[in-house]
């Protein structure tokens, strides 16, 4: 039996039509599919527990849209490949996993991130953060400015998973600029753009906006480029194919369902 569980808090930091799904602990490693159990067959034992935590909640969403024991497996750029009517993103951290999935009609990209509070030393902050964000944490009670730091950057980590799809661009910390309340809350809104140029901008246009949820000791970031009217011309192609794989996938699930009725 799958552990995960749906999570409506985390579907807050989404639009609608995106699911989420979390697990608190380790991640049972037997649980995993063969094809995604080879994915880490030379891993260390808490790298496994934690990928198997991350497909283990990535499964349950897709349960929601109808598909039952999808492999996750890993691509060669080291990222999940959806069943091809989604988009989804993954995240895990010590003790924490969550994943959120859309159809790809609804959205063109998503990305969520969580991180444990008070990971982002102050020594890290000059590699993570620009100028004015280092000037807002300082700008902070010293009692706060652990909360607001990492809020910076799973921010940052949720938008460079939702951006990479879509352009295949690695981009570096400094390459993009959160901004926040003036006072991190339990939860938020953030906006975040683009220090210079990159290659995300072809595809929406920034800034962008995301949100932000404290957990018992990790804060989740998550954002997600929907589809609008005049979507991307990249992926107007790829839009209109997905209806008909979406039938598909839902014909190839039935299937598959009533013949183990029948065995």
């Amino acid at each position: 039996m799958n552990p995960a569980s749906l999570s409506a808090a985390l579907d807050t930091l989404f639009p609608p039509g995106a699911v989420a799904a979390d697990l608190r602990g380790p991640g049972n490693p037997g649980l995993l599919l063969p094809a995604e159990a080879q994915c880490v067959g030379r891993a260390v034992p808490k790298r496994v527990r934690e990928f198997a935590a991350g497909r283990l909640c990535a499964r349950r969403v897709l349960a929601e849209f109808g598909i039952a024991d999808f492999p996750i497996r890993v691509a060669d750029d080291r990222q999940p490949i959806w069943p091809d009517p989604f988009v989804g993103s993954i995240t895990h951290t010590d003790g924490y996993a969550a994943a959120v999935v859309a159809e790809r009609l609804r959205m063109r990209a998503l990305g969520i991130d969580s991180e444990i509070v008070g990971q982002v030393k102050v020594p890290l902050w000059a590699a993570i953060c620009t100028q004015s964000e280092i000037a807002w944490l300082r700008s902070l009670p010293a009692s706060e400015r652990a909360a607001a730091a990492t809020v910076i950057f799973s921010a940052k980590e949720a938008f460079y998973k939702c951006q990479f799809p879509l352009t295949r661009e690695r981009l570096n910390f400094l390459d993009a600029v959160v901004e926040t309340a003036a006072r991190p809350g339990s939860a938020g809104t953030f906006s975040i753009r683009s220090t210079r140029r990159i290659a995300f901008e072809d595809h929406a246009a920034m800034p962008l906006q995301g949100r932000y949820l404290f957990g018992v000791d990790e804060v989740t970031a998550g954002i997600a480029i929907p589809v609008v009217a005049g979507p991307d011309p990249a992926h107007a192609d790829q839009t209109r194919a997905d209806t008909a794989h979406a039938d598909q996938a839902r014909a190839d699930q039935a299937r598959a369902d009533q013949a183990r009725a029948d065995q």
